[in-house]
């Protein structure tokens, strides 16, 4: 009964660790901040969501979800996806389903997307890729979906020249990394309010990514049901998330 007993309970275990190595979102404490991040493998189902069949802009998880629902579907985790106009129409590239919806834009501008260099976050066939925009535009790769946004956090292993360490610019922010191989993408939000400098340590020194690209902030969104959370309040533009199997459980 004892050796019963003790076997149970090394199968729980082991249970328990293989459900959290299999989590989609965990959080993490770094550098006196926390962050929630949330990893997809090439494979998996990562889709960009902006308008219903309708025309209508999905603006929440909960609209996403419902259209799912009726294939079946589930978001397993998602998030805003890149910045966007009072319409909610993306500002830069966006494409949706191997359509073009949005142009990509190159020149320096206003504001945290026209820092330079920014890039373009593109899913294609069975890997992920971060490009910086002028780059993309000299070779465009064939993206089934794409988001562009900036400014580039982290840029082959360096951060962004223009970011401060130190720096009293602090907001909730989300952001996408990937690997070198391209077949490991990252999605974060700041759970405390971090500077660029501290959001790309993150990306760089936790999650060892040595490409990694800022999506936005202050509007940052988070639907994590495995964590029992879905972040309400505010209207959004596109939106990333990973889409499962309705009855595959929450991780």
């Amino acid at each position: 009964m004892r050796n019963r007993a003790r076997a149970a309970l090394v199968a729980l275990a082991l249970a328990f660790c293989a459900g959290q190595a299999q989590a989609d979102c965990t959080r993490a404490e770094f550098d006196g901040s926390s962050f929630t991040w949330c990893e997809v493998r090439a494979g998996d189902d990562l889709r960009l969501f902006l308008n219903k069949d309708e025309g209508q802009v999905y603006g929440n998880f909960r609209a996403i979800n419902e259209a799912l629902a009726r294939d079946g579907k589930r978001l397993a985790f998602a998030m805003n996806a890149s910045m966007y106009h009072p319409d909610r129409s993306p500002v830069g590239l966006y494409v949706e389903d191997g359509e073009q919806l949005s142009r990509l834009v190159t020149s320096e501008g206003p504001g945290n997307f026209g820092l330079l260099p920014n890039g373009v976050f593109c899913i294609e066939g069975g890997r992920f890729t971060l490009i910086e925009s002028r780059a993309f535009a000299a070779a465009p790769p064939d993206c089934r979906y794409a988001a562009q946004s900036g400014p580039m956090l982290v840029i082959d292993g360096a951060f962004h020249p223009r970011f401060i360490e130190g720096s009293d610019s602090r907001l909730i922010r989300n952001g996408v990394g990937v690997s070198r191989d391209g077949r490991r993408a990252v999605l974060v939000i700041s759970d405390s309010r971090v500077n660029f400098h501290e959001f790309a340590r993150f990306f760089r020194d936790y999650l060892g990514l040595s490409q990694a690209l800022y999506l936005d902030g202050n509007v940052s969104r988070l639907h994590a049901p495995g964590l029992r959370r879905s972040d309400w309040g505010t209207l959004l533009g596109p939106i990333v998330g990973k889409v499962v199997d309705a009855g595959e459980a929450a991780q």
